[in-house]
């Protein structure tokens, strides 16, 4: 088994992060730009091209669906499957597990 770096547990939390962000959003959507500032605001370190890659990552997954509405912004919205990953009914490797409430 191959120790996950501290870049890749960052990335993994980050991603995390982004889908407990979109899944407390009206309507589970929310822009890249949007999702940056939650990120600022919750002390978790991602630059704007982090995101940018996380979001299109997670839309890879199957985790959001992802649309560019104007260059360099994108509009996530939550799946079904990613609200799962958010709350810690389903493991995806590559995102964090919740910890237990």
């Amino acid at each position: 088994m191959t120790q996950k770096t501290f870049a890749d547990r960052l990335r993994e939390d980050r991603r995390l992060v982004l889908l407990r962000l979109l899944a407390e959003q009206n309507g589970y959507r929310a822009n890249s730009s949007t999702l940056h500032s939650g990120l600022h605001h919750l002390a978790v370190a991602g630059s704007r091209d982090d995101v940018l890659t996380d979001l299109t990552w997670l839309g890879e997954q199957g985790l959001l669906r992802v649309s560019e509405v104007v260059p360099g912004v994108l509009v996530a919205e939550l799946t079904i499957r990613g609200q799962d990953a958010a709350s810690g009914m389903t493991a995806v490797p590559g995102v964090s597990r919740p910890s237990a409430r």
